[in-house]
């Protein structure tokens, strides 16, 4: 138990903090999870309206330091690689789906 006025501080801002990192964490992964089931769905128009969403709470994310700049970058990477070869699957097999 701290003793401190400074150590007890530290420990209500450090538990106001993970409350904070912990909601743009669980928004960002949220976000990311309803555009992959909407590409295995084959809901080509709502993935792209959801990828959207999913990009600006990444990028929300990352600009608070909640999860680090690269790791935003790599996860919208392989969401947006993830979009266009479902895409491109659909328009060589059209009748497929």
């Amino acid at each position: 138990m701290a003793n401190t006025a400074s150590a007890k501080r530290r420990i209500r801002k450090s538990a106001r903090r993970a409350m904070f990192n912990r909601l743009h964490r669980s928004r960002a992964r949220t976000a990311v999870k309803k555009v992959r089931q909407a590409i295995l769905a084959k809901d080509f128009t709502t993935a792209q309206t959801l990828l959207k969403q999913a990009i600006s709470y990444l990028d929300r994310a990352a600009g608070k330091g909640v999860i680090h700049k690269n790791n935003a970058a790599r996860r919208k990477s392989r969401l947006m690689k993830m979009l266009n070869k479902a895409l491109a699957a659909q328009k060589a097999h059209p009748t497929s789906s």
